[in-house]
């Protein structure tokens, strides 16, 4: 079977709920990552034969196939197709592994994985409340309801349920949120991010900026502050502080075959050695990564212990921290540069986003291997490995 290698891989600084991208429509933040890849990459874009765009909510600015739109909107050729795509939170990290099996069967050399979220303008929800609001119904169908009787289908609850099955104490959850913060303010102060993140324009009362600093960092963040922070469930362990941060965003991951890095003389940066998705339970839900790693390795041939950086998505601090023990991972080479309890989480833009992060933190060590793996709603999970090249 043909390789896949990934040549660049970009996105945007995360933006706060109401922050600063909140000015800008999503399919131009997608415009925004489309336009850097034509720009960071000296070959005629016109090669490229589909973008894959992850996006959860669907509804309102990001309907229409937003993948499409950004193209559109972009400095790309109109030429290109695209598909937006629905994994839940892992739906940009699936365009990955979707545009990777379109390199390695051979029916395509050159994809562009990518993910859209705003949500400031579309909010996590609005596609399911909007239409029961206006008594279009419900997601939940009565044999769905038969299958599961009286279940909501909860991230929050699923990340109660973690936290006890694996006995974790709030205390646990709020000093892995606080070293989230920690890592990210000296990712940035240290310049770790300037080669993945995308300069965006914004308008400011003070006049146009360019936004490329991640809005959600607390730079000042205390154990104490976190905390602090009341919990969102009485006698939970939840809160604000120890779960991702609502996030505006985008990013894109370019993805070529062997023949296509010598047609247009590409420098591969890694190559995609495992793609795994698996399905479980899906009402503790986020519990899924765990076994989908174990998997990842079953089929691989690698071990924990191979792996150089590992990006655990940081839906809830009780998943990542679940996954350090059942893994038995170095906890010292998990989201090393901070995660999306410091850098927010923007939804179907999150894999893509991931990944550009954990490829350029594999580059800065000199690592070999870099695993990446997320919790997905309906207990879903995706596990990329990928091996740095040069």
């Amino acid at each position: 079977m043909a390789a896949a290698y990934i040549v660049d891989a970009v996105r945007t600084a995360g933006g706060r709920r109401g922050g600063k991208l909140a000015g800008v429509h999503p399919v131009d933040l997608g415009a925004a990552v489309f336009d850097a890849i034509a720009d960071r990459n000296d070959f005629d874009t016109a090669a490229i034969e589909d973008v894959i765009t992850g996006c959860v909510m669907q509804g309102g600015q990001q309907t229409m196939d937003i993948g499409r739109n950004a193209v559109l909107a972009s400095k790309l050729p109109d030429s290109i197709p695209a598909v937006t795509i629905d994994r839940q939170c892992g739906s940009s990290q699936q365009s990955i592994q979707f545009a990777a099996q379109a390199v390695m069967s051979g029916t395509q050399d050159i994809v562009l994985a990518s993910g859209i979220e705003s949500m400031t303008r579309v909010p996590m929800g609005s596609t399911a409340t909007l239409y029961m609001k206006e008594g279009l119904g419900n997601y939940k169908s009565p044999r769905l309801e038969e299958a599961y009787p009286n279940v909501m289908f909860s991230q929050f609850m699923g990340a109660e349920m973690i936290v006890k099955k694996h006995g974790f104490s709030k205390d646990d959850l709020d000093q892995f949120s606080l070293e989230s913060h920690q890592k990210a303010k000296a990712a940035t102060e240290g310049g770790a991010f300037e080669n993945e993140i995308v300069p965006v324009e914004i308008e400011t009362p003070e006049g146009n900026e360019m936004h490329k600093v991640d809005e959600g960092i607390r730079f000042d963040a205390t154990l104490e502050g976190i905390q602090s922070v009341k919990i969102l469930q009485e006698g939970g362990a939840i809160t604000a502080a120890n779960s991702s941060q609502i996030c505006d965003g985008a990013s894109a991951v370019l993805v070529v075959s062997e023949k296509a890095l010598k047609e247009h003389g590409l420098t591969p940066r890694a190559k995609i050695v495992n793609l795994t998705v698996t399905a479980g339970d899906p009402v503790i839900m986020l519990e899924e990564p765990l076994f989908a790693t174990d998997k990842a390795f079953e089929r691989s041939g690698l071990t924990i212990g191979d792996m150089d950086v590992y990006e655990v998505n940081e839906a809830f601090a009780p998943v990542p921290l679940a996954w350090l023990g059942h893994t038995g991972a170095d906890r010292d080479k998990i989201n090393v540069h901070g995660g999306a309890i410091a850098l927010g989480h923007p939804l179907g833009a999150s894999g893509t986003k991931l990944m550009a992060t954990l490829l350029n933190a594999l580059e800065q060590k000199g690592g070999k291997y870099g695993l990446q793996t997320m919790c997905e709603g309906g207990g879903q999970a995706n596990v990329t490995i990928i091996e740095r090249m040069g």
